[in-house]
């Protein structure tokens, strides 16, 4: 099996031993990400569509590394603090991707890492 660790400044750096994302036999597994801005290391800001935003931004520049784009996810897995966000995070997801749209699971959680609103993990595949 060919496994290749991704990473890229323009996405926030891992919080701990795990890569931002794996490229393996033609597929990427993005690393959930959740809404730090990479510049600041601080989340985005503190409503859920500025931090959905954020998340598939930090998705984005992973992706775009290795030469993938949002078209090539098949797979996202969407993980909310409040399921009274969904609506709104929705809103925002739907601005970055097109039909076919991808395969989708989203859960409420209790906890995220840093306290999060939201965190977004995705595959890729070309």
């Amino acid at each position: 099996m060919n496994k290749q660790s991704v990473e890229t400044e323009f996405a926030p750096k891992a919080i701990g031993p795990y890569s931002q994302a794996i490229l393996s036999n033609g597929m990427i597994f993005v690393s959930g990400q959740i809404p730090i801005d990479p510049n600041t290391g601080d989340f985005s800001d503190d409503n859920i569509t500025a931090n959905t935003k954020q998340s598939l931004e930090n998705i984005k520049a992973i992706l775009e590394k290795v030469g993938y784009t949002m078209s090539d996810v098949v797979k996202t897995t969407v993980y909310l603090k409040d399921m009274e966000d969904f609506a709104a995070m929705n809103e925002m997801y739907a601005k970055y991707f097109a039909a076919p749209f991808p395969a989708r699971a989203a859960f409420q959680v209790a906890k995220l890492p840093k306290d999060a609103k939201i965190e977004i993990e995705a595959i890729a595949v070309k």
